[in-house]
């Protein structure tokens, strides 16, 4: 086998799969190192980890050929209400009232996985390496000469014009190319479960605010819901520990009642909450894609709608192999840095901003916060400016977010 490439993806998660089926017809010889073996995995679990698709992305994979194998499972979002705890008035966001499709979707990231496994089993000219990953890099010329190593330690070299560093936050790429981060820990943590709602969320999704964290409430289809709840370090193994009904009680004081009493919520998971900005996006021969370019609050759901509309652009800077041009070039890599920066900059200073603001407890912040959102509820225009941000259409879009 010829292992020699012209663009190696480190990483066989949900952005690094997405650049490979974007890349399937660029005529460019692509390899997937995944460090996982490719599996999939058809059981619906009660502590499912929920995605809320913006309807860029869902317009996406449905381009990529991927949301076939997804949309049965999904549920669109066609409503979105949010609120404050303690505040006075709500923003209330209606598709069709605004004119809009719709949001988005609500989908398991298990499903989404399983979507993604069963197109990439269709990639034409695709080398996939699983389970394997990269042990060491080093600059040959025009070329990267990439060590890989098995989970029986056997090693494999591959030759490549371009890395591309989709392994997560704590990305090998980037390490590897000494690109720095600037860290910001949130002391909080988002606990993850589904649970029953006594009244059916018929395509709404909730995002309350609290003094300790936002709540969010994600239509899942019928009467279960995704839930992610972000709480204070130092509370964590307390509410872990909590009784499911104690739980649900507690979610119950954070949330109100606004689809009626809560009910069997799954096991819970928690997840560390972070801000992770990579210093720079490339170094020679190599770029950073998703969360290995930056890591965000989960505030707004905009980690992984970020991360594929990194891959999708990147796709279209590297255009096709007919073109003649070096895919690691500095001029290439530069072209995507230029496209991602205002969607990058905005999105992450967006979902920041609204962590230190929506945890304000001063009372000038608050009457000024409680006025913003009863007069934006009466705006239709910004309205529907602000659901159009939250659907991931700003800045330099890649084409395929648009089709439909």
């Amino acid at each position: 086998m010829n292992d020699r490439f012209d663009i190696v993806i480190a990483g066989g998660g949900l952005v690094g799969s997405s650049l490979a089926i974007a890349l399937e017809d660029s005529g460019w010889r692509v390899a997937l190192v995944e460090a996982a073996a490719p599996r999939l995995d058809p059981e619906p679990r009660p502590d499912e980890r929920n995605l809320a698709l913006a309807c860029a992305s869902v317009n996406a994979l449905e381009s990529l050929g991927v949301w076939t194998h997804a949309a049965a499972r999904a549920t669109a979002i066609a409503r979105v209400h949010v609120s404050r705890r303690g505040d006075f008035g709500a923003v209330r966001l209606d598709a069709a009232e605004l004119g809009l499709p719709g949001f988005g979707a609500v989908l398991p990231a298990r499903e989404l996985g399983n979507a993604l496994l069963r197109r990439l089993d269709g990639c034409a000219g695709l080398a996939r390496f699983a389970p394997a990953q990269l042990v060491a890099v080093e600059a040959r010329g025009d070329d990267l000469a990439v060590e890989l190593k098995s989970t029986d330690g056997a090693s494999r070299q591959l030759t490549t014009r371009l890395l591309v560093g989709a392994d997560g936050t704590a990305s090998f790429v980037r390490r590897d190319a000494c690109i720095g981060v600037r860290e910001t820990d949130y002391r909080q943590t988002a606990i993850v479960t589904t649970l029953s709602v006594e009244h059916p969320l018929d395509g709404c999704a909730y995002e309350r605010f609290t003094d300790t964290g936002p709540v969010a409430l994600l239509p899942m289809g019928g009467r279960r819901a995704g839930l992610v709840v972000t709480v204070p370090q130092e509370r964590v193994e307390a509410v872990l520990a909590l009784a499911d009904e104690a739980f649900v009680d507690w979610i119950h004081a954070r949330f109100g009642y606004r689809a009626g009493r809560f009910s069997r919520p799954g096991r819970r998971h928690a997840h560390p909450l972070k801000r992770v900005m990579a210093d720079a996006l490339t170094a020679p021969r190599r770029v950073l894609i998703g969360n290995a370019a930056q890591t965000v609050h989960p505030l707004g759901a905009q980690g992984f709608n970020l991360g594929l509309r990194d891959a999708l652009t990147l796709a279209e800077v590297l255009g096709t192999a007919a073109a003649g041009i070096d895919p690691g070039a500095p001029d290439v890599l530069a072209e995507h840095v230029r496209r991602r920066r205002d969607d990058r900059e905005a999105t992450t200073a967006f979902s920041d901003d609204l962590v230190h603001l929506m945890g304000n407890e001063r009372l000038p912040v608050r009457l000024a916060r409680s006025a913003a959102f009863a007069l934006l509820d009466r705006l239709p225009p910004l309205k529907r400016r602000m659901a159009l941000r939250g659907m991931g259409f700003r800045g330099d879009a890649p084409q395929r977010t648009l089709s439909r």
